[in-house]
């Protein structure tokens, strides 16, 4: 099978074709999930002042251990009352405004309270108990690098870095079309012959967990108008997405009514199992996957190349996949001439990960695959990988 891509080189194509999308201006309470295009840098210092680390009294580090008398008392969100004098302490709260000529904030419980006197028992150094101004970042300094996926904890310093406004990628648009005549939604009544469609539904959440803005188009028969019509459709989006009718059959109508369409095919067949009878084309800026029926082949296919062609639309720098590293659960013959993924339960133990193959690896079994919550690659060989072999694998939750 020579002339089989690997998957490296299948994923380098795909990667070659796969452009960031412009970049858009987004609120930031709209951009969770979003990609940073440009750096976001900070408005402000932060912290915007020096402010207290806990509860107690601003205090000068010179008049510790000793008596002071309690001048005033700052809230959080509240200016300082005037400068602090020798012989002076000021009670704080957490977070503050530590006054002018306050350098210390002594904690509450470390002092002995007299009307409206303290007494410290122990010195305190400069410093100590204080925030300083600009102490997390400079205004002007970058918060987030370009790239970076925008976490809950990610925009949390954004805002607080004043940053009210990002630019992002623009959010690729997916169309997600099934082809099959023997495809009918679930809860319609089956004839002979008929199977319920699911892979529009794995695909359309695996393409919207990935950051796409998807369209899930009715499944279509096995007719080349109806193929036509609803390609032509398709191919208005970023990122097309096919499922079925990709193979040589006499129904395989996929690939040919694309060609006739525009689409320049860079590749058909991988050496993967499942998954070989994949193609990738493209029509100018728009990304073409066309993926095989079973419902494993197409998930495999996805976690390939699709979705990291969706994540370096969006920008991210390393967009391929991230296999992690554990151990086999029991003996795995290999294939001689494709690299597999193979369904696997992912347990913990004392050593590190361990990966148990399931039982029923045909493409067809998605059933099967619900009980998956990895894949684990097993390279192309001759002979077995032994029990305890160190693999990798992708998880997939």
């Amino acid at each position: 099978m020579a002339d089989l891509l690997s998957i490296a080189e299948a994923q380098r194509l795909v990667l070659e074709h796969a452009r960031p999308l412009p970049a858009e201006t987004v609120a930031l309470e709209d951009a969770a999930r979003r990609v940073l295009a440009e750096p976001a840098q900070a408005e402000i210092d932060l912290p915007p002042f020096p402010s207290s680390a806990m509860d107690g009294y601003a205090v000068r580090a010179a008049d510790t251990p000793g008596r002071l008398r309690v001048e005033a008392r700052i809230a959080a969100g509240k200016p300082a009352a005037g400068a602090l004098e020798p012989g002076q302490a000021m009670g704080i709260a957490t977070g503050g405004v530590v006054p002018a000529g306050a350098d210390a904030v002594v904690p509450i419980e470390y002092v002995v309270e007299h009307d409206n006197e303290i007494e410290i028992g122990g010195g305190v150094e400069s410093g100590e108990n204080v925030r300083p101004r600009g102490g997390d970042i400079r205004a002007g300094e970058v918060v987030v690098e370009p790239g970076s996926l925008l976490t809950p904890a990610r925009l949390g310093a954004l805002a607080a870095a004043g940053i009210p406004r990002v630019r992002c990628a623009r959010r690729p648009r997916a169309a997600v079309l099934p082809t099959g005549t023997e495809l009918r939604r679930p809860g319609e009544a089956l004839a002979a012959g008929e199977i319920y469609e699911a892979n529009g539904l794995i695909l359309s959440a695996q393409l919207e967990a990935a950051g796409a803005v998807v369209e899930l188009m009715p499944a279509v028969g096995d007719d080349e108008a109806a193929h036509r019509g609803a390609l032509e459709h398709a191919l208005g989006a970023d990122v097309v997405v096919t499922s079925g009718g990709v193979s040589v059959g006499p129904h395989d109508l996929v690939r040919r009514v694309e060609a006739e369409l525009g689409v320049e095919e860079v590749f058909w067949r991988v050496s993967v199992k499942p998954g070989k009878p994949i193609a990738f084309g493209v029509r100018e800026r728009t990304l073409v996957f066309g993926l095989p029926g079973n419902p494993v082949s197409a998930l495999v296919g996805f976690l390939l190349f699709v979705e990291p062609a969706i994540r370096a639309l969006e920008g991210v720098p390393e967009p391929l996949p991230r296999f992690d590293h554990g151990r086999l659960a029991g003996a795995r013959r290999r294939n001689p001439e494709r690299d597999e993924l193979v369904r696997a339960r992912l347990r913990r133990s004392a050593e590190g990960p361990l990966l148990e193959p399931l039982s029923g690896q045909e493409s067809h079994m998605i059933a099967r695959s619900a009980g998956a919550d990895a894949l684990v690659l097993v390279p192309r060989g001759e002979g077995d990988l032994a029990d305890g072999s160190s693999v990798d694998y992708l998880r997939l939750d």
